[in-house]
C-alpha cells in the first residue's frame, strides 16, 4: 500500500459544483445517455483512486530503482509495470474520452483529465504510457482514412495495443524541418528508413502491439517542415481479419539513462535497417506535422497535468513527513516556515487543479459542444495550452522542490521518495517542446493571431469575477477581489505592450514571452481559485457547515496574499524592456571547448584553421562538395549529429581534401577507410569509424551556425585541434 490517496473531495467539487459538469456537459447530445453528473464522477474517481492508491503508487519507487532496460532488439519493463498497463486497459481507462463508434468510452475530457493527474501522482514514469497512447489514437481518429481507424482503434481504446509518437531525431530536436527519416512508396503503402530518439515507452511487451506514429520525408517532399507527413507504423502488421502478423521492421536500438522517470522506457527507436519498416499514409501527404499537432495539443495539456500530479504526490508525502517529524518539542508541522511552504503547495496545486480542469471542460465544449459555439472555445483552449503546460510544469518543479525541502536533509536522501519527485518532474518542463518555445508560442502565435481577441476575452471573465466577488459582500472575498484586480490590471498593461511588440520589434515581443506566460498562469490559477471561493461561500451561505468550504476559501486567500504578486514582478520585467536581455555584452569566452570524445584518424594531430561548416544526416553529399574546393588551410566541421552508423568521410575524399589544401576535418560523426585516411597528409577528428558509406541524397546544410560539444561554432571561427582535443574561438588565439 502506498502513502498517495487522490484528493477526492477537492476533485468532485471542482467537478461537480463549480464546474457543474452535469449541467454543463451533461445536456449536450455526446454525453446525455452516459449520466454525466456526481454520480458518475463518483463512481469513476473511486475506481481511479484504488487503481492509483493500490496499483500504480506501489511501482512508484520499484521502476526508479528497476528501470527498463533494451536487449537484443527488444526492451524489459519494470517489474509490475506491465500487468498495471492491462489493468488500465481492462478497466476502459485507455478510450475513457474516445469515440464510443471505435470502442472509446465517450466520457468527457474532464473526467480523463482526472484520472491523468490521479496516474501522474501516484507514478508518472508509468503515467506517461496511458498519456502518448491515447494521443495517439486522437491523431489516428482525427486524420487518418476510415480503414486505418476500423483497423487499429478498437484494440488502441481497448488497451490491447498501444501507442507513441516518434518525432526527434539526432541534430534535428525541434527544427523538424531538417529530418532525415525517409518515407518510400510501395504499392499502398510505404517503407520507412530512418532513427528516433527519445521516444517514449517505444517498446514494450506489456500489449500485444505497438503502433508508431512517425514523421519522414517522401522522395519528392518540399524543402524544411512543409514536406514532412505522418505514416502509421505498427510493431506487428495486422492482417485484413484484424489478426497479428509477421514483425515489422522497427526495433528500439537502445533505452536512455536519464535524471529521472526510469520506468519509462526512453527510447532510441530504429526504423527499416533491413527491408524497410511498412507503414501506412494518415491523411494526405506533407501535413504530417499539423496533424501532429493534434496529438500534440492533448499531450501538452496532460503534461501540464503531469506538473500537477507531481506536486500533488510530493505534497501529501511533505504534510505526512511534517507531522511526525518532532523538532523543538513539536512537529515540525507547527513551525511557521514550514506551514508557509505547505501552505504555498497546496495553493498552487489547488489552483493549478482549477485551471486545467475548467480548461478540459472548454476543450470538450470546443470538440462536441454547440457547432456556433465551437470555434470561440476552441480558441480559448489555444490560447490556454502554452499556458497550461508551461506554467503548471515550472510551478510543478519549485513544489516538488518544496516537498524536499520541508524534509531537511531526508529530503535529500533517497530512501525518503521525496527526491524522486523533484527527478521526475523535471523533464516536464522539457519535453512536448520546452517551456520556451511554448511561451513564444503564446505570444507569436496565440496572442497574435487575432491581435489579442481570444485573451482579452478570457480577461473579461476574470474581471466578472472580480465583480462577483466584491458583491459578495464578504470581508476575505473582497481582498481576494483587490488582489485579483491588481493582477489583471497587470496582464492587460502586458498584453497591450507585447501586441505593440508584435508589430514593431518581434524578437523583443519574444525576449519578454517566457515572464508573460508565467503572469497569465499565476492570474488565470488565482482566477478559478476566487471561483471556487465563491462557490464556497454560496455553501456556506446556504446553511453548509462543513469546514472544507471555509479551507477552499481560506485557500483562495492565501494565494491571493502570498501567490498573486508574483504577477506584479513578472509585469515589471516585461514592462521594462528588452534593453538589458539585448544589450548584454556577450559574456561567452574567447575559447570554447568542444567537449566531445575525439579520435584521431589523420597523419596530422595538430591542425588549424577558419572554420567551413557543414550539418548533415547519414549523408555526405556537402562534405564531397567541399573537399573539392580549394581548402586555402580552412577546416572543415561538420556536424553529422554524432551519428555512428554512417561514415562521413573515407579515404578518397580524405586524400583530395589533402591534395586542395585544407588542414583538417572535425566530424561528430564517423568515418571508415581508417588505415589508409592515417597514412593521408590531413587532421582528421572524428567520433568514431564504421565500415558503412552513406547514401548520397543532396541533404544537408552548408555554412550555417553549428551547436554541438557544448560549443558554439560559425563560419569563420577559428579552429585548434591537437591531441588534447578541439578547441574554437571567433579570434584567432596566436
Amino acid at each position: 500500500m502506498s502513502s498517495y490517496r487522490a484528493p477526492i473531495e477537492d476533485m468532485t467539487f471542482l467537478i461537480d459544483e463549480v464546474l457543474d459538469v452535469g449541467q454543463a456537459l451533461g445536456s449536450l447530445p455526446a454525453f446525455e445517455e452516459l449520466g454525466v453528473g456526481p454520480d458518475l464522477s463518483t463512481a469513476l474517481l473511486d475506481e481511479g483512486a484504488r487503481l492509483a492508491a493500490d496499483v500504480l503508487a506501489p511501482l512508484r519507487r520499484v521502476g526508479d530503482e528497476h528501470p527498463a532496460t533494451c536487449s537484443d532488439g527488444a526492451v524489459t519493463l519494470s517489474p509490475g509495470y506491465g500487468e498495471a498497463l492491462q489493468q488500465l486497459g481492462a478497466g476502459g481507462w485507455m478510450g475513457i474520452s474516445s469515440d464510443p463508434v471505435y470502442g472509446g468510452q465517450g466520457l468527457p475530457e474532464l473526467y480523463a483529465t482526472a484520472a491523468c493527474e490521479m496516474w501522474n501522482s501516484a507514478n508518472l514514469a508509468f503515467g506517461l504510457a496511458p498519456m502518448l497512447s491515447s494521443g495517439a489514437a486522437l491523431a489516428i481518429h482525427a486524420h487518418a482514412s476510415e480503414a486505418l481507424k476500423q483497423r487499429y482503434l478498437p484494440k488502441m481504446h481497448s488497451g490491447e495495443w498501444a501507442g507513441t509518437m516518434n518525432l526527434t531525431e539526432s541534430g534535428a530536436g525541434s527544427d523538424l524541418g531538417v529530418m532525415k527519416t525517409r518515407a518510400v512508396p510501395e504499392g499502398d503503402h510505404y517503407r520507412i528508413h530512418g532513427q528516433k530518439i527519445y521516444i517514449t515507452w517505444g517498446d514494450h511487451d506489456a500489449t500485444d502491439n505497438i503502433i508508431h506514429l512517425v514523421l519522414a520525408k517522401l522522395p519528392d517532399a518540399p524543402e524544411g517542415s512543409r514536406g514532412i507527413s505522418l505514416f502509421l507504423v505498427p510493431k506487428f502488421l495486422v492482417n485484413e481479419d484484424g489478426s497479428l502478423g509477421a514483425r515489422n521492421d522497427v526495433y528500439p536500438v537502445s533505452t536512455e539513462h536519464k535524471l529521472g522517470i526510469h520506468g519509462s522506457p526512453t527510447c532510441v527507436m530504429a526504423f527499416g535497417d533491413n527491408e524497410g519498416a511498412l507503414g501506412y499514409l494518415v491523411g494526405e501527404e506533407n501535413r504530417g506535422l499539423m496533424y501532429m499537432f493534434t496529438m500534440m495539443n492533448e499531450a501538452r495539456l496532460k503534461v501540464g497535468v503531469q506538473g500537477l500530479g507531481a506536486a500533488e504526490g510530493a505534497y501529501q508525502k511533505a504534510v505526512a513527513y511534517a507531522r511526525e517529524r518532532v523538532q523543538g518539542g513539536v512537529a515540525i508541522i507547527e513551525h511557521p516556515d514550514v506551514r508557509r511552504m505547505l501552505l504555498t503547495m497546496r495553493a498552487l496545486i489547488e489552483a493549478m487543479r482549477a485551471l486545467v480542469y475548467a480548461e478540459a471542460v472548454t476543450m470538450d465544449l470546443a470538440h462536441r459542444g454547440p457547432e456556433a459555439d465551437r470555434a470561440r472555445h476552441q480558441f480559448r483552449i489555444d490560447l490556454m495550452i502554452p499556458v497550461i503546460k508551461g506554467w503548471m510544469t515550472e510551478v510543478g518543479q519549485e513544489l516538488t522542490s518544496l516537498g524536499v525541502q520541508v524534509h531537511g536533509g531526508m529530503g535529500y536522501i533517497e530512501e525518503t521518495g521525496a527526491a524522486q519527485y523533484l527527478r521526475d518532474v523535471r523533464i516536464t518542463s522539457i519535453y512536448e517542446g520546452t517551456n520556451g518555445i511554448q511561451a513564444a508560442d503564446l505570444v507569436s502565435r496565440k496572442l497574435g493571431r487575432d491581435q489579442g481577441g481570444a485573451m482579452r476575452d478570457a480577461l473579461a471573465d476574470v474581471a466578472s469575477t472580480v465583480a462577483a466577488l466584491r458583491d459578495a459582500g464578504q470581508p476575505a472575498l473582497a481582498v481576494i477581489a483587490d488582489r485579483l484586480a491588481a493582477a489583471l490590471a497587470g496582464v492587460e498593461e502586458t498584453t497591450t505592450r507585447l501586441l505593440e511588440g508584435l508589430q514593431t520589434a518581434p524578437e523583443q515581443a519574444l525576449g519578454a514571452s517566457f515572464d508573460y506566460m508565467m503572469q497569465c498562469g499565476y492570474l488565470f490559477g488565482g482566477w478559478h481559485l476566487a471561483r471556487s471561493a465563491l462557490v464556497a461561500q454560496e455553501r456556506l451561505d446556504g446553511g453548509a457547515e462543513n469546514p472544507f468550504y471555509e479551507r477552499k476559501i481560506a485557500t483562495a486567500r492565501f494565494y491571493a496574499e502570498q501567490v498573486l504578486p508574483r504577477c506584479r514582478a513578472h509585469a515589471g520585467a516585461i514592462m521594462a524592456g528588452p534593453e538589458a536581455l539585448a544589450d548584454y555584452p556577450d559574456a561567452a569566452p574567447d575559447a570554447q571547448v568542444i567537449e566531445l570524445q575525439w579520435r584521431n584518424f589523420g597523419a596530422h594531430p595538430r591542425f588549424a584553421g577558419q572554420a567551413v561548416t557543414i550539418k548533415c544526416h547519414e549523408d555526405n553529399s556537402l562534405v564531397k562538395q567541399a573537399v573539392g574546393e580549394a581548402g586555402a588551410g580552412r577546416v572543415l566541421v561538420v556536424d553529422g549529429g554524432g551519428s555512428l552508423r554512417r561514415a562521413l568521410l573515407g579515404d578518397m575524399l580524405a586524400e583530395e581534401a589533402a591534395r586542395n589544401g585544407w588542414s583538417g576535418l572535425v566530424i561528430n560523426g564517423a568515418v571508415r577507410d581508417v588505415d589508409e585516411i592515417a597514412t593521408t597528409a590531413l587532421g582528421v577528428k572524428a567520433l568514431g569509424a564504421t565500415p558503412l558509406k552513406t547514401e548520397k541524397r543532396g541533404e544537408g546544410q552548408r555554412d550555417i551556425c553549428l551547436q554541438f560539444g557544448g560549443a558554439r561554432i560559425a563560419p569563420g571561427d577559428y579552429i585548434y585541434a591537437d591531441n588534447n582535443g578541439v578547441v574554437v574561438s571567433a579570434a584567432p588565439l596566436v
